[in-house]
């Protein structure tokens, strides 16, 4: 065969695509998330209706924090483990740091409910969106939607 090239991507079949905003978007929701629980006050009284009504905004409150932050954890790693190389690594030496620190934060975010670590987790995520623009040389301004 003449001109092969080698391709790579994400998932097992070479589509090639790969971005962060996917990763962005999910931290973005934990960061809501927790901010909106944080905002939550229990009800006053023993109103049962007014506890239930409590209880089911904060489960699902908690429910989207959990799964966006696994989803954040995911799209992460797809990114770490599939689309950067050697050449990145030599290029942004602290890059596993940078993907050890998100994928740690995004197991806290799940574990704890701290605006703190929800925004550590949004500026891991926004460190990672401009070193893979920058390897595809490519001046991808951030913008988040919140």
């Amino acid at each position: 065969m003449t001109g092969s090239k080698t391709v790579s991507a994400h998932c097992d079949g070479p589509c090639g695509i790969y971005d962060p905003a996917s990763a962005r978007v999910a931290a973005e929701a934990v960061l809501s998330m927790t901010n909106k629980l944080l905002a939550l006050s229990p009800p006053a009284g023993d109103d049962p209706a007014a506890h239930a009504a409590y209880l089911n905004t904060f489960a699902r409150y908690v429910t989207i924090k959990e799964s966006q932050a696994e989803l954040a954890k995911s799209e992460l790693l797809i990114l770490w483990t599939d689309y950067f190389k050697p050449p990145h690594l030599e290029a942004n030496p602290d890059l596993h740091t940078t993907f050890w620190e998100a994928a740690k934060l995004c197991s806290a975010c799940k574990q704890e409910i701290s605006s703190e670590k929800a925004n550590a987790l949004l500026e891991r995520v926004r460190a990672i969106h401009d070193v893979f623009w920058q390897s595809k040389g490519r001046d991808v301004p951030w913008m988040t939607a919140g």
